[in-house]
């Protein structure tokens, strides 16, 4: 399970350090896409496949999923890290989740997510504010 959150740089070239907690269960091979909201996602390929099975599932005719399927299979992207750890962040990728220097990745179970410091920190900053009706939605579900 993907869990906790870590402060790395992106460096000149793009690439990012992916902690080793985190590669150890994304595989040697994994997949970044855009997330939702101002974030990437990162998953496994067995996790990656996971998705997009239930994707497939969905009828073509449906003009939000398929705007969705487009968007999101266009700009992933298949990463390998280097003997470092390292993963290239595609430019498209890079702009989307407005990743320049500072970056958070943080594991949220099956996936992990990349996201900018400050995004991340504002992210968080909104969501401790709606804490407490958050805990009324999980008792909601039964959480």
């Amino acid at each position: 399970m993907l869990i906790g959150e870590y402060q790395h740089s992106l460096d000149a070239k793009g690439r990012l350090f992916i902690p080793a907690k985190f590669r150890d269960d994304l595989g040697d091979k994994f997949v970044i896409a855009r997330g939702v909201g101002n974030c990437l996602f990162g998953m496994s390929l067995k996790e990656w496949d996971n998705f997009s099975q239930k994707l497939r599932l969905q009828p073509v005719t449906d003009v939000q999923v398929q705007k969705f399927v487009r968007v999101v299979f266009a700009g992933a992207t298949d990463c390998e890290p280097d003997k470092q750890g390292r993963v290239v962040i595609p430019a498209n990728l890079r702009e989307i989740a407005g990743l320049e220097k500072d970056v958070v990745i943080i594991g949220v179970m099956s996936r992990i997510e990349i996201w900018n410091k400050d995004a991340w920190e504002a992210y968080n900053e909104s969501v401790n504010e709606d804490y407490d009706n958050m805990i009324s939605k999980m008792a909601e579900l039964g959480i």
